[in-house]
């Protein structure tokens, strides 16, 4: 790729590409950007099925176990795959940055800027029936699409989901106790202890929910509202816990001992990899790229992750999918 981009890309992002050795001529190939999909653990003999209706064939993408990729102008929402949970939509770069935490049994993860769910679906499927993952996001519509993905794909048995401010979210995992053989008792002792989730919520215990949200101020980040809890799976540790169990305090021995072991940043990883998002940039005006994607210092408040963790905290996506590591020290996909 020879030719210079037609994009004015701003000379900060000029230099960030240049430092990596990324050609800024990739941002006028996005017509030849491959779409991805990650085919569901246990769903392997319907690949024949899928190139099939689909009329292409899907490519294995080697480096990246259950994913393959498609021509670009291929719509995978109309198919029967996707609409029966075979498959989901998640570009390769996303991908690379669930693998780069190295997920192993047990770990409790969290994916903050969580939204639209496709990376909290994998996260899921690599931890099986061991640990948890905790997603957050600042829009409540874009975690509930993230719920609506969960539940889809039946995968969020271990999962909880808040809407806030990943920045200065400050709540530790749960852990769910599998050896205690019913949680009613717990129940019937804390009036405010949390049953198993359901969408169909009595209309009582919605309000009083709404209520407590609006006026409880949290005591992690003063002067604010809690996190607001709007999913959380059978086996994710909230069922039989209090309120006051959930938004406890944050001290420095608790997140040592009893923080997450991953946590994933993939932020502006909406649509299928960065470079169609760059793009709008040129729409949006290049004003806020420097904030919104190039300034590592927006997630520095970040206080939930124990020592020894992974910290994936910048994805730019390329033809080449290529891997960053970030001044921080973590792993930037």
């Amino acid at each position: 790729m020879e030719e210079s981009s037609e994009l004015p890309l701003p000379d900060a992002f000029l230099d960030f590409l240049k430092a990596n050795g990324l050609d800024p001529s990739i941002y006028t190939a996005s017509d030849s950007t491959p779409r991805y999909i990650r085919l569901k653990s246990g769903c392997e003999a319907y690949i024949q099925e899928v190139e099939a209706e689909m009329k292409c064939k899907l490519e294995k993408v080697g480096w990246l176990p259950g994913f393959y990729s498609l021509p670009p102008d291929i719509r995978i929402a109309s198919s029967k795959a996707y609409q029966e949970g075979k498959i989901y939509g998640i570009d390769a770069a996303s991908g690379a940055a669930v693998i780069a935490l190295g997920i192993s049994a047990g770990d409790r993860v969290l994916d903050l800027c969580a939204a639209p769910g496709a990376k909290l679906c994998m996260i899921s499927e690599l931890l099986g029936d061991s640990g948890s993952v905790t997603g957050i996001d600042v829009a409540r519509h874009r975690i509930a699409a993230c719920r609506t993905m969960l539940q889809k794909y039946a995968l969020g048995d271990r999962c909880r989901l808040f809407v806030g401010d990943g920045t200065t979210f400050s709540l530790l995992p749960v852990e769910f106790h599998s050896d205690s053989k019913s949680c009613e008792p717990a129940l019937e002792e804390k009036g405010d202890a949390f049953r198993e989730w359901t969408s169909r919520r009595p209309y009582k215990e919605r309000k009083k929910a709404t209520k407590a949200m609006k006026t409880v101020a949290s005591p992690l980040v003063p002067g604010t509202q809690h996190p607001e809890l709007i999913f959380y799976g059978r086996h994710s540790g909230v069922v039989g816990l209090s309120r006051s169990e959930i938004y406890n305090t944050v001290c420095d021995s608790d997140i040592s001992s009893r923080g997450y072991d991953k946590v994933l940043v993939d932020a502006e990883c909406t649509h299928d990899g960065s470079i169609r998002h760059i793009q709008k940039f040129e729409h949006w005006g290049w004003t806020t790229l420097q904030r919104r994607v190039l300034d590592a210092e927006r997630t520095n408040s970040l206080t939930v992750l124990q020592g020894g963790g992974m910290y994936p905290s910048l994805k730019l996506n390329t033809n080449k999918q290529v891997l960053l590591l970030s001044d921080s020290g973590g792993i930037a996909a």
